[in-house]
C-alpha cells in the first residue's frame, strides 16, 4: 500500500541459531547467538563473529586442499651400485694378470728342470757331418737361451754321441733325472719305439736315475712363426735382397728352378 515502508525482514526474536556443516568426511558446526534486546536492537557479540569468520575460512582452505591435492608416495630407495672407472677396471685386470702369471710362473719352476736333472736333445743322426754339427749348435743355444745347467746332444742312429753316451755324461754331471727330448716334428716309430728302447738300455747302467722321454714338436703355434720366417728368407734371398741362411748356407739349393 501507498505511503507504507517496504517490507524487511522482521528482526529476529529470542535465540537465533546458525550452523555450518562441512562435507567430504569433515565436519564442522559453529553457532552464533543472536538476540533481541528489549529496545528491538540486535545486538551481536563481535568477538563470536570473527571467531565464525577465522573457522569459516579454515574450513573451507581444508576442504579446498582436500580436494586439489595430490598424494605422492615416494619410492623406496634403491642401492645404486657405484659405477668403476675404466682405468681402475683396467688397473684390476692388470693386477689379476700379473698374479695369474706370477702363479703360473711358479708352477713352471716347481715342474720344470732343476739343478740335477740333465737334458738330452736327441736327434735322428745323419751320415753328413754338417748336419751333425748343426744339432751341437742348437744345443749351445738351448743351454744358453735356457739357463738349464746340464744339456747334452746325442743322435738317435749313424752318428755319436749316441743316447748311451749322453745319458752317461749327464749323470757324471750330477744328474739324478734324466730328460730325453726328442728334435723330431711329428710322432713316430723313432718316438713311439726306438728312442724309448735306446733310453731304457742307457739308464740300465745307472741304477737309481730316472728319466722320461718328452713329446717331439708336434703342432706348436710357434712352429708356425719359425716355418713363416724360413719362407721369407729364402724368397729375399731369391731376390738377391739377403744371403743364404745358415741351414742352406753353401748348398747353393735356395734359388728358383
Amino acid at each position: 500500500m501507498a505511503g507504507e515502508a517496504p517490507h524487511a525482514f522482521p528482526p529476529p526474536t529470542g535465540s537465533n541459531i546458525c550452523s555450518l556443516y562441512g562435507s567430504e568426511g569433515g565436519f564442522l558446526k559453529l553457532s552464533l547467538e543472536i538476540k533481541n534486546t528489549e529496545e528491538g536492537e540486535i545486538c551481536i557479540d563481535l568477538e563470536k563473529v570473527l571467531f565464525l569468520i577465522v573457522c569459516i575460512l579454515f574450513f573451507l582452505k581444508r576442504c579446498s586442499t582436500k580436494k586439489h591435492t595430490i598424494i605422492r608416495h615416494s619410492p623406496p630407495k634403491l642401492a645404486v651400485p657405484k659405477f668403476v672407472k675404466p682405468q681402475q677396471i683396467a688397473a684390476s685386470r692388470a693386477a689379476s694378470l700379473k698374479l695369474a702369471v706370477r702363479r703360473e710362473s711358479f708352477r713352471k719352476a716347481e715342474h720344470g728342470v732343476g739343478e740335477e736333472d740333465g737334458v738330452i736333445i736327441v736327434d735322428h743322426g745323419s751320415r753328413r757331418q754338417q748336419s751333425n754339427l748343426m744339432l751341437n749348435e742348437f744345443v749351445a743355444m738351448f743351454k744358453a737361451r735356457t739357463g738349464y745347467r746340464i744339456v747334452e746332444p746325442a743322435h738317435m742312429e749313424l752318428a755319436e754321441p749316441s743316447i748311451s753316451d749322453a745319458f752317461r755324461s749327464c749323470v757324471q754331471q750330477g744328474a739324478n733325472r734324466v730328460i730325453l727330448s726328442p728334435f723330431f716334428l711329428l710322432p713316430g716309430r723313432h718316438w713311439q719305439q726306438d728312442i724309448p728302447s735306446l733310453a731304457a738300455q742307457a739308464s740300465k747302467e745307472h741304477s737309481g736315475i730316472s728319466y722320461v722321454v718328452s713329446a717331439p714338436l708336434g703342432l706348436h703355434d710357434l712352429l708356425v712363426d719359425v716355418m713363416n720366417d724360413r719362407i721369407k728368407h729364402c724368397l729375399s734371398h731369391v731376390a738377391g735382397d739377403a744371403d743364404e741362411c745358415s741351414v742352406c748356407a753353401g748348398t747353393g739349393r735356395c734359388h728358383l728352378y
